[in-house]
């Protein structure tokens, strides 16, 4: 098995199998790269690698790869409570804490922290603590697609792993295994657009072939004028929480951008495109990007959704 299911990165790949033959691995991985270049795919792989009985790790067929490739492995510990907008320093004290507690199964202990650019200094320095002098079987996968966000002092004693983008054969050949029925300009736009990082691009293509009702409506009622439309789908989302709010702000916007970049001839051809570029000028499209950004910030920080809400059909109008 190895770590052919993560597509690209020879280099980064060789270096691992043969860190692994030579059983001279690390306690602690930085896995870095943009949003969508397979810093999760990787984690997965390397963490049943860590955990495995088979001679090429990881094998896929022992008891502790498919176990950790299921995420049912009982020394694969994820340290995030996604609800939270930065990783509680009581998860990562409590998994420090834990680290000294011998593994249930494996010969190792894995413990992956999938928002490590969502750790503050506080959450940062508990982890640095057992860093430091850790267990012999204990292991830290750390993803971040900031990695400039990591205090120096924890980047200092990781190894890095940074993903890089997929050359063009390779992303299309794989969006077309998964997309088989999309068309050839849609797969093209995708891949350009995605700066070569296939979990953007798939995005992208989902994006086209199921729109979000919230987004179908925002885009109806922005294409066409309508303020009171546009009313009826913001102020049910006064109600909601920012970090709910957050995605479906950002999820506007890229539609926005992307209706702005397939006018000069980018972007993704989709229905909702189309709608905007057909409604309104591109000095209105520009103004709605910025205000969806900004609006984003707002809901980023300490502002309350109903006066982001406000605000934003404010502008919108």
């Amino acid at each position: 098995m190895g770590f052919e299911a993560l597509l690209g990165n020879a280099r980064l790949k060789d270096n691992l199998k043969s860190a692994l033959r030579q059983g001279k691995t690390s306690h602690f991985y930085l896995i870095s790269g943009p949003k969508g270049s397979g810093k999760r795919t990787l984690a997965r792989l390397l963490a049943a690698a860590m955990v495995c009985a088979g001679e090429d790790k990881p094998c896929g067929v022992c008891s502790h790869c498919r176990k950790a490739l299921s995420g049912s492995h009982p020394d694969l510990i994820t340290v995030d409570d996604p609800e939270k907008r930065y990783v509680p320093v009581e998860l990562v004290r409590r998994a420090r804490a834990d680290i000294f507690v011998q593994p249930n199964e494996a010969a190792k202990k894995v413990y992956l922290f999938p928002r490590g650019q969502d750790m503050r200094m506080e959450s940062q320095n508990a982890l640095l603590k057992v860093l430091e002098e850790p267990p012999s079987y204990g292991v830290f996968l750390l993803l971040s697609d900031n990695p400039e966000a990591l205090l120096p002092t924890v980047r200092s004693r990781c190894v890095e792993l940074n993903l890089k983008a997929l050359d063009g054969p390779t992303l299309k050949q794989a969006l077309r295994r998964r997309f088989a029925d999309a068309s050839q300009e849609a797969l093209e736009a995708a891949a350009r657009q995605s700066g070569g990082y296939l979990g953007q691009a798939v995005e992208l293509l989902e994006g086209e072939a199921g729109e979000d009702p919230r987004a179908a409506a925002f885009v109806d009622a922005y294409a066409a004028g309508d303020l009171y439309a546009l009313a009826q789908v913001l102020v049910p989302l006064e109600k909601s929480k920012r970090d709910a709010l957050i995605p479906v702000l950002q999820g506007w916007c890229a539609l926005v951008q992307n209706a702005l970049l397939q006018r000069s001839g980018g972007g993704m051809p989709t229905p909702a495109a189309k709608k905007l570029i057909g409604r309104r000028r591109p000095a209105e499209l520009l103004k709605a990007a910025e205000a969806l950004t900004k609006a984003v910030e707002y809901a980023q920080g300490n502002i309350s959704p109903g006066a982001i809400c406000g605000w934003l059909l404010w502008e919108l109008a």
